[in-house]
């Protein structure tokens, strides 16, 4: 039997591909986006499933015959696509944090903005560091890192056969620890940098107490805090590179420790 030309099997395969090219699409920074809109998700996670198909070719005897099998297989692609999103995120998650710190040190507390990305207020500075992040990894093909990583994911972890060792908790959990180690790591030069300046504005006010040391001490703080942030950038393009590096084989670690 043959739908618009498409026999069952394979329009079963193809639904296959798309249940976790979508799941896992949905999750990753740049295509999940709230921004995005969900029609364009859609054909992409649609173009990107009708790509994969003849490369993986799943067994269509895997597709689920009642609903019991397929709320299964759905909750094995929904983990799946969690695990490998978070890893995904953590650097830009990172990143971000480091905007925070900084933003916080620059006197930015209250002046918060709204970020469709994760649907919370997040600092002016952290946004910035965020969509440079994003920039730098689009520039080093980081989205065809992610389109492989999805492709081998079909190789890997087959449907509905997800078993989580308990392996797989202790590299998590040191992924997300390095989050915070570069979350410093970019942040420091500026975080040091305000503090000096803290410290120089003390001494003034020390010396000279008739002087007014708040009207000059907000804007000189926002502007060393800029300066030295947006030289810390630079610092995104060198670890991120030697992240993308390390970036399929970590992938294919932690997938091999699903099954």
């Amino acid at each position: 039997m043959e739908i618009l030309g498409v026999s069952v099997d394979m329009f079963k395969s193809f639904l296959l591909v798309l249940l976790r090219v979508s799941v896992i699409l949905f999750m990753m920074p740049i295509f999940g986006a709230k921004r995005l809109p969900n029609i364009i998700k859609a054909g992409i996670a649609v173009a990107i499933s009708i790509a994969l198909l003849p490369v993986v070719a799943p067994d269509p005897s895997l597709f689920p015959e009642t609903p019991w099998q397929f709320a299964y297989i759905v909750l094995c692609e929904l983990i799946v696509a969690l695990i490998l999103g978070m890893v995904v995120n953590i650097f830009f998650m990172g990143v971000q944090m480091a905007g925070q710190m900084a933003g916080l040190q620059m006197g930015f507390a209250i002046a918060t903005i709204f970020d469709p990305n994760s649907g919370i207020q997040s600092s002016m500075v952290s946004q910035l560091g965020y969509w440079a992040a994003l920039i730098v990894f689009l520039v080093l093909d980081g989205h065809h890192f992610l389109l492989v990583a999805i492709q081998n994911s079909f190789d890997i972890i087959p449907f509905g056969q997800l078993s989580l060792q308990q392996d797989l908790y202790n590299p998590v959990l040191t992924l997300a620890s390095e989050l915070f180690v570069l979350a410093v790591k970019i942040g420091a030069p500026t975080i040091a940098a305000l503090i000096f300046v803290d410290v120089g504005f003390a001494l003034t006010a020390k010396m000279s107490p008739q002087m007014n040391i708040l009207i000059v001490a907000m804007p000189l703080k926002i502007a060393v805090g800029l300066v030295f942030f947006g030289m810390s950038l630079q610092l995104v393009l060198i670890y991120l590179k030697s992240y993308l590096k390390t970036f399929i084989p970590m992938m294919n670690n932690l997938m091999r420790m699903m099954v």
